[in-house]
């Protein structure tokens, strides 16, 4: 299963680039970000090329940092696409918690991370509606 990087950080001038820097010493590759202000702290969210090594960095260097388990779903990059998979939720009465999502520009492809409360169940539903989950591997190496 697919898992981003969770990081509490301090709203200030250079977080980013502090964090930023942990991973480049340590050749981890960012492949998506999203980071959420909180007002005097914010949270950032990563996807990248090697989860665990990365929160073992960040943990190292005092980052609060958590492995968090998510779906990278893949959906048809057209209007509707995004849709489909949301009544699919509604449908089967899935809360999601959280999500973003980008394209591959490459395969003509969206990915979709989203995180719920029930996620082996969800990920079957899912399935059986005839959508992709990425592997992490593969959600990775995009």
């Amino acid at each position: 299963m697919a898992q981003q990087i969770n990081i509490f950080i301090d709203n200030i001038t250079g977080k980013l680039q502090a964090i930023t820097d942990v991973l480049f010493k340590n050749d981890i590759n960012i492949r998506a970000m999203t980071i959420q202000d909180k007002g005097e702290y914010g949270l950032m969210k990563l996807l990248v090329d090697n989860p665990n090594k990365a929160n073992i960095a960040l943990v190292d260097k005092g980052y609060a940092a958590a492995l968090k388990d998510v779906l990278a779903i893949v959906i048809d990059d057209k209007p509707g696409g995004l849709h489909r998979l949301t009544t699919v939720f509604l449908d089967n009465g899935v809360n999601i918690l959280d999500s973003y999502g980008f394209v591959v520009e490459s395969s003509k492809k969206a990915i979709w991370c989203v995180e719920v409360e029930d996620i082996g169940s969800i990920e079957e539903i899912v399935k059986r509606e005839g959508f992709d989950i990425l592997k992490d591997r593969e959600l990775y190496e995009l």
